[in-house]
């Protein structure tokens, strides 16, 4: 039998039942091919996070009563690829622990598993908002109950029920979220003008990992909008990562309206657009104004932020164009002469 030389061998040896969500820029399933391809070093990594490949495995082996969760952190090579060596490192370990014939494994093994996340180098802590929406997709997706916290948050949303919307649970809000369908969605749409602050801000980061429809897209953008206009920077961006995942050109053209008003386009904007909006920028006029503003204004790292979009796959070819045909003496030329002198000290 063949030795086992990727944690995708690993798990499709075993038997055991797995499910992978990307946990970098989204919290969105990934599928078990792309992963494997990835770890045999064909595939860029789709949604790199700060050189990383972030993912979160729900998996459960032998007779283990309940799935458990490993968040791991990849590294990445400049071409998006993974670095092997730290997790050839973690899968020794692992097969250390559980023995070569990962097919036989039993309760007494599977009770060392959550174990070998201590002093795990490639181990990291998702955001609380990341951790309710993976247990909300999960959970969601193998058929198991919402938490508690979903019932008064399906009232408050759609209208039914008055209550404290400081009484409201974040994972509640991300079980509503993942359960979302069309006819909540377009009553949702119609109460976004009225909800707090506080609650859009919530609703948003769990939104942003979630296609929406064209009506709730709207209504975020109409939201944002007001926010905007209020100087309200934080629902601005809030309502900016929730529709970054959405294919919409209402929502391309906002992207666009935004980039071309200076007074906008300050580093959380920006950051927000890059962060979870990146397919937007996938675009031949709204991708070099959005290296212009982050190369005008001061505040931003432009370096680390070029880097960090640059290994999206998607975006890497057109962004390194859109660098190449920056005018001379532009801001962007000037911050990549900048980028050169700290390479070259």
């Amino acid at each position: 039998m063949q030795p086992i030389q990727t944690l995708d061998e690993f798990f499709t040896r075993s038997g055991g039942e797995v499910s992978l969500y990307h946990m970098g820029r989204h919290v969105v399933p990934c599928p078990r091919e792309s992963f494997a391809a990835f770890e045999r070093g064909e595939l860029a990594w789709p949604e790199p996070w700060q050189s990383q490949a972030r993912l979160a495995i729900v998996f459960r082996l032998g007779d283990m009563p309940e799935p458990a969760i490993w968040f791991l952190a990849l590294p990445l090579d400049e071409q998006g690829l993974l670095v092997p060596a730290q997790r050839d490192a973690f899968l020794n370990r692992l097969l250390e622990t559980l023995g070569r014939n990962v097919s036989q494994v039993g309760r007494e093994e599977t009770a060392d598993v959550d174990h070998l996340m201590k002093d795990n180098p490639l181990a990291f802590t998702p955001n609380v908002t990341f951790q309710a929406t993976l247990n909300a997709r999960a959970t969601y997706a193998m058929g198991l109950p919402a938490s508690q916290h979903l019932e008064p948050v399906e009232a408050y949303f759609s209208g039914q029920l008055s209550i404290d919307w400081q009484a409201l649970g974040l994972q509640g809000i991300a079980d509503y979220v993942a359960r979302l369908e069309t006819p909540d969605d377009a009553t949702l749409a119609q109460q976004l003008g009225s909800l707090p602050a506080a609650v859009i801000h919530s609703l948003c980061y769990c939104l942003e990992h979630h296609a929406l429809s064209a009506a709730l897209a709207s209504a975020l953008h109409q939201r944002g909008e007001v926010a905007a206009q209020a100087g309200d920077v934080e629902t601005l961006c809030a309502c900016l990562r929730a529709v970054g995942n959405t294919d919409s050109a209402e929502i391309g053209q906002w992207y666009g309206l935004l980039l071309t008003d200076t007074a906008a386009c300050g580093p959380d904007v920006l950051a927000a657009m890059a962060g979870r909006g990146w397919r937007h920028l996938e675009d031949a006029q709204r991708l070099p104004l959005f290296l212009q503003r982050l190369a005008e204004d001061k505040r931003t790292d432009f370096a680390a932020a070029v880097r960090d979009i640059a290994l999206i796959p998607r975006l890497r070819l057109p962004v390194m164009m859109a660098l190449r045909d920056a005018p001379a003496g532009s801001p962007v030329q000037r911050r990549l002469a900048l980028m050169m002198q700290h390479s070259n000290a």
